[in-house]
């Protein structure tokens, strides 16, 4: 039952997202006048459909994935004029046909923006302090951040030459940077330090890992089933102040502090409704996690706000921004071997966040379904021959050189874009059944 419910979210995720994608081709096509001869959701064999005008809109038999076919786009190894329809792909001048292979990916990326905007229309979880400085709350012992000499309180004046960065702004370069020396300039107290901070690839995650949390407001987001957290009373909403009467300021210093308990109670001092409260707290071991827990999830203090239309689209853009830097930056350090490739997720993973994001609620699912459009559009945009920025890249060659490549050349480009595109396929379902099938923890 799970996998068919993953299975049906995975399809209303992807379905959207391809519906999308090709309406970009479809309505490019006949801005140019170019003529569609199919929409196709999914490829093989037509089950069944419907035209409308000159256009066969069908559901195949594959339903991952889709395609518009228009006349004469099979002949793009064929010199242009060949086919004198004046309604040939072809026969278009090279920016109209630009135009018609990037309505795709940018049809994604305007959904990722507006999907964003109007979850942010009616809530944004402004986290405190999010445009504040970016105060340190905790260093892990023997951490890159512990062995570069940051200390809990130091306020980074510079990272990587961003002059005072946010945390996000922190956050967003370690994730992509493992292996990457990154100087970074500190306040302590009335003094400044520069510094080096390498963070590592962390084995559970596989991307950067510096070992350092921001300084903020904690407070307590789940309650877990069957740990002493839930026997003794406490509540999602909790701020926690402090634990074992050391301040508690970042969401990894509670667990470090509960970690080095072995098992000892813990004194938990927690404030609700502006009330603080002591606590007395036995942890208990999780096999799992391998390690000693009260049965809390932590998250930062934040407040729910609904923005006004261009404030949700400012916001939206500036999180699609940095989405993409991300992303760009993730796969440029696996271009570089300094971080892994098992981060892609295939079908099977998709599935599994589609089916967890919807028993959250709409507005996780919607979130996710932003991210993946973005993913999307970022991925066909790669100039790998046979995704839309392979065929992007081949007529800004021909812009520049103005007269089309060789055909043996366009022949070649192709196997060699369709090969590699086969192995990255092969290498995601199999990294992709490995998650499911290797026990966790």
């Amino acid at each position: 039952m799970e996998f068919l419910n993953s299975v049906f979210w995975l399809l209303i995720l992807l379905g959207v997202m391809i519906i999308i994608h090709e309406l970009g081709h479809y309505w490019a096509a006949l801005l140019c006048n170019v003529k569609v001869e199919q929409f196709s959701l999914g490829f093989g064999p037509r089950l069944f459909g419907f035209k409308i005008g000159e256009t066969d809109f069908r559901f195949s038999a594959i339903l991952f994935g889709g395609y518009v076919k228009m006349l004469g786009q099979d002949d793009l190894t064929v010199d242009p004029g060949t086919n004198p329809d004046p309604r040939s792909f072809m026969n278009k001048p090279r920016w109209q046909r630009l135009f018609i292979i990037a309505a795709g990916p940018a049809m994604n990326i305007i959904l990722a923006v507006v999907l964003l905007a109007g979850l942010f229309m009616y809530k944004f979880p402004k986290v405190m302090n999010a445009d504040g400085p970016a105060v340190v709350g905790h260093v892990e012992k023997g951490s890159p951040a512990a062995q570069a000499g940051v200390l809990e309180g130091d306020t980074i004046l510079a990272f990587d030459g961003v002059k005072n960065p946010t945390w996000e702004d922190v956050v967003v370069k370690e994730l992509t940077g493992a292996g990457k020396v990154f100087p970074l300039e500190v306040k302590r107290g009335e003094s400044t330090l520069n510094l080096n901070v390498t963070p590592k690839t962390d084995e559970k995650t596989q991307v950067g890992y510096a070992g350092w949390r921001e300084q903020s407001e904690i407070r307590i987001k789940y309650i877990l089933k069957g740990f002493d957290a839930e026997k003794v009373g406490l509540m999602p909403g909790d701020v926690v102040i402090s634990v074992n009467n050391v301040p508690v300021r970042s969401l990894t210093k509670l667990v470090e502090i509960v970690r080095e308990s072995n098992g000892k109670a813990v004194e938990l001092i927690y404030e609700r409704a502006n009330v603080r409260n002591k606590v007395g707290v036995q942890p208990k071991f999780n096999e799992a996690e391998k390690r000693w827990m009260i049965g809390i999830q932590l998250e930062p203090k934040y407040v729910v706000v609904a923005l006004g239309p261009v404030e949700a689209l400012q916001q939206s853009f500036k999180y699609n921004l940095r989405g993409a830097t991300m992303i760009f930056d993730y796969l440029k350090g696996v271009v570089q071997m300094r971080l892994s490739p098992k981060q892609f997720e295939g079908p099977v993973g998709i599935a599994r966040m589609a089916a967890d994001a919807a028993k959250e609620g709409v507005g996780d699912f919607v979130s996710l379904m932003s991210m993946v459009s973005l993913n999307l559009a970022i991925f066909n945009l790669l100039p790998i021959p046979v995704l839309d920025g392979g065929g992007i890249l081949v007529l800004l060659v021909e812009m520049v050189r103005r007269r089309g490549l060789s055909l043996q050349l366009k022949e070649r480009v192709l196997q060699v874009g369709l090969a590699f595109l086969l192995m990255m396929v092969v290498f995601v379902l199999y990294n992709d059944i490995s998650k499911a099938v290797t026990p966790k923890g």
